[in-house]
């Protein structure tokens, strides 16, 4: 095996925006080929990480570990932060997916003509973020990670949206500065909690750490601590491990997001530009689901447990409250902004239910999401880059001007409302199945989620009859030039989506070969 292949996963993009910043800026065409090199390294990359990970090992495979900062407190013992990096099977499906996700926006991104240098050294910026936050292993790490995506998320909306592009900017990194805010009271929590136990034998004093991998241990825990699982300190009257894990689960619930903290994610999709569209429904609202089963579920299962139906229910709120306002939009890019609310609600109901057949499905639903979602975003930007119109009263037939366009809208809606054959179907079918099996949710509760499905049927089916069918506004295409069919870059980019949601429709045993382990490893801190 490889040395270092995580790190190189993680840093690669990072060399390569350094590359870009180090350009002159007459070789402006250049910008978008060196992204299109490094993005392209990290897929290859990511199929190596692929080809040496066994679905068989339990715990995480590929363990980076070195002494990244040592402070001495004297007798009140040594702060100790790792650089660790680490990969399982809840990971890997993520960073395959992110990968993929990012190449295909820089590809999208071709259209951008302004300020080219400062924006793909954004993108690539970005796209080390989100690989770190999905490998890091270390609380402290995993949270430089999850800040810094931060910074070029903002400036790639602010920069390069909408007319809006401002305010949608500063709404999104409020709201996610708050959440950021939140985990970081907790993790300082956590490390004046907890030690390691094999640093400290060996040194004689307590060291105290940010692994991740200790803080699921709660003989890891000092016994007078705030945080200890055998505690009862209370804080604002509540118990100080609930309130933690409330503090986490809101922190990853705005970036997920889940309904009433969601009113961010419309306003940034409907401004920021297609390819930040893309990876922003792609991957980054799967780090707050990836949040929640790599921090706050396995460091307070008590807690968990203890709130499950209050979890569930909120995931069920926001599948239905979703669908709902999905069904009322006339801008397309809005409509598809909340029928990523309804399905992240999917994603949170079945970790709630705490079923091996929730979590897996929760997991698959996040990569199947990502892909359906990134396809659905780069349709709205074919037809926008052509008509600057996103309103869909606005169409009329355009399955006579467009028709393979409306062929892979047609296979992106049915596979978005859940038509078994494609991965929709399975990752609701199985967070789904996951929530009637739990035995700490009613049955009531799990059957109010499959409105999800009838609802994504209703305002997927409307948006495609009104947009593509009955008569058009045009006579002939000669009248609407501008509606040209889909061009050979276009189609590079949403077949192989297509392709790949079919084929983890068809197969989507690999996709849980992968995670079944790790969900197993999951669901034993909750026994």
């Amino acid at each position: 095996m490889l040395p270092y292949l995580l790190s190189f996963l993680t840093f690669h993009p990072l060399v390569g925006a350094g590359v870009i910043a180090l350009l002159p800026n007459s070789r402006k065409n250049t910008f978008k080929w060196v992204a299109v090199f490094f993005c392209t390294g990290q897929v290859l990359v990511s199929a190596v990480i692929y080809y040496f990970f066994s679905t068989r090992a339990a715990g995480f495979q590929m363990v980076e570990k070195a002494d990244w900062i040592t402070l001495s407190l004297g007798s009140a013992g040594t702060v100790s932060i790792d650089y660790i990096l680490g990969v399982d099977g809840i990971s890997l499906p993520l960073i395959m997916l992110s990968s993929v996700v990012m190449l295909v926006g820089v590809f999208s991104s071709f259209s951008i003509n302004k300020r080219e240098k400062a924006y793909y050294s954004l993108y690539l910026l970005l796209t080390t973020s989100i690989i770190g936050c999905f490998l890091a292993l270390d609380f402290f790490l995993f949270f430089l990670f999850f800040e810094f995506m931060l910074l070029p998320m903002y400036f790639l909306i602010g920069l390069w949206g909408g007319p809006r592009r401002e305010y949608a900017s500063i709404k999104f990194f409020l709201y996610t500065l708050v959440g950021s805010l939140l985990i970081l009271i907790v993790m300082i929590g956590l490390y004046l909690s907890v030690i390691d136990p094999y640093e400290s034998a060996l040194t004689k004093t307590m060291v105290h750490t940010f692994d991740l991998r200790l803080m699921v241990d709660g003989h890891n825990y000092l016994p007078d601590s705030i945080l200890t699982p055998s505690g009862e300190i209370t804080l604002l009257g509540m118990p100080s491990r609930m309130l933690a894990f409330w503090l986490l689960f809101i922190g990853f619930a705005i970036k997920l997001p889940i309904v009433p903290l969601h009113t961010w994610l419309p306003d940034a999709h409907v401004e920021a530009p297609t390819p930040v569209s893309v990876v922003l429904a792609g991957v980054l609202l799967k780090i707050g689901g990836y949040g929640l089963l790599r921090i706050a579920y396995p460091i307070f299962p008590d807690a968990a447990n203890e709130y499950s139906f209050t979890l569930a229910a909120l995931g069920v709120l926001s599948i239905v409250y979703g669908g709902f306002n999905a069904l009322a939009q006339n801008d397309l890019k809005k409509m598809i902004a909340y029928s990523s609310v309804s399905h992240m609600g999917f994603v949170v109901l079945g970790i709630a239910s705490l079923t091996a057949e929730g979590v897996n499905g929760a997991v698959y639903q996040m990569v199947s999401h990502g892909i359906l979602s990134s396809l659905l975003f780069l349709l709205v930007g074919v037809l926008y880059d052509r008509t600057h119109n996103r309103l869909i009263d606005n169409y009329r037939g355009l399955i006579s001007f467009m028709p393979l366009y409306t062929i892979i809208t047609g296979i992106a809606f049915f596979a978005s409302l859940g038509l078994p054959g494609f991965s929709g179907f399975i990752g609701e079918l199985f967070t789904l199945m996951g929530a009637f099996q739990s035995e700490a949710l009613p049955v009531w509760l799990a059957a109010l989620g499959t409105l999800g499905i009838i609802l994504a049927a209703a305002y997927f089916l409307w948006t495609f009859q009104r947009m593509f069918f009955g008569k058009p506004w045009a006579k002939n295409d000669s009248e609407m030039p501008f509606l040209t069919d889909l061009n050979l870059l276009e189609k590079w980019m949403l077949i192989p989506l297509v392709l790949m949601s079919l084929a983890l429709g068809i197969f989507p045993g690999w996709m849980f070969g992968l995670s079944d382990i790790a969900v197993a490893n999951f669901l034993k801190i909750f026994e």
